[in-house]
């Protein structure tokens, strides 16, 4: 049910513990994780980001599971990051669903990862039928030894920074917007795969990416940004849609990725892509002409947009 990984030397076996599902690693997770790293620090105790896999509503209501901003592995990249001891991940299964709040709290986190402090963000809800919520674990966490406390809830613009928000304007393509939230650029992951060799062809090789399975993918579009590989990084000229001068098929988006000032065989390589800013739509051209030259506008506004 709990599988624990070490990111740094830890004081030992009792934990501050920063809780949640924490898709994306967002700023007002980000919140919630550097509250349990200082109350970890002040008190010599290790400093524990737990979180559920896979995702609760994959059990729960299947139909409803969202589309995820991060890989698992991307998550624990990130959560590194902001000097966290160690990652737990909860493995969220029919038998786990039917804990209530008080056997979680008991069985979890008291005496499975001997919390002696437990963050969360405001509306955090847990326990069969999602019953208990910050004042039931303030409750028990009296009873069992520990102490807990609800981050309230960070805002840009008004309204809270969560998941779903930036959910939306990535589908929205407002990946600049997407990024003030999340505190880095957005991103999109997965591998390096064959296309149809077009690109090569009219002189502009491309790393087509298959996305990680229930990635939340940008809206279609051209976009500047980064491609990160194993050992590089460039910027790249990012398109993200159908192909519409060669194809009139959108059974399927493609994600294609012209790294700039770069040649090398890297199918099958893991890639993740960062989108800095939205170009435009996607078109479709009247002639190859008109695309070469559509496509050299962009790499020469990525050029711009990405220089450091």
């Amino acid at each position: 049910m709990i599988v624990r990984q070490t990111l740094r030397d830890a004081p030992g076996g009792t934990r501050a513990i920063a809780l949640g599902s924490f898709d994306g690693v967002h700023l007002g997770h980000q919140a919630v994780i550097e509250r349990a790293v200082a109350v970890a620090r002040e008190r010599d105790l290790t400093a524990c980001v737990a979180t559920f896999h896979p995702h609760p509503m994959t059990v729960l209501r299947p139909e409803l599971v969202p589309r995820q901003l991060s890989t698992i592995a991307r998550r624990a990249a990130l959560i590194a990051e902001l000097e966290v001891d160690e990652l737990v991940l909860i493995r969220f299964d029919h038998t786990f669903s039917l804990l209530s709040a008080d056997e979680f709290a008991e069985g979890v986190l008291a005496e499975g990862l001997g919390a002696r402090h437990v963050v969360v963000g405001a509306n955090f809800r847990y326990g069969n039928g999602a019953r208990g919520d910050t004042r039931s674990l303030e409750e028990s966490g009296s009873r069992l030894g520990f102490t807990a406390e609800a981050a309230p809830l960070f805002e840009i613009g008004g309204s809270p920074v969560s998941s779903s928000r930036i959910r939306d304007l990535l589908a929205a393509g407002e990946v600049e917007q997407a990024a003030e939230l999340l505190g880095r650029p957005a991103w999109v992951e997965g591998a390096v795969v064959r296309g149809d060799g077009r690109g090569r062809e009219l002189g502009f090789a491309t790393a087509n990416l298959a996305p990680s399975p229930r990635s939340a993918l940008p809206a279609v579009g051209i976009y500047a940004g980064f491609g990160h590989l194993p050992g590089a990084q460039r910027p790249a000229a990012i398109s993200v849609g159908y192909n519409p001068t060669f194809s009139d098929s959108r059974e399927q988006v493609r994600i294609e990725a012209h790294l700039l000032d770069f040649d090398a065989d890297v199918y099958g390589s893991p890639i993740r892509l960062e989108l800095t800013h939205r170009l435009r739509d996607e078109q479709r051209y009247g002639s190859v002409d008109e695309l070469i030259a559509a496509v050299n506008a962009d790499i020469a506004r990525v050029r711009t947009l990405t220089r450091t």
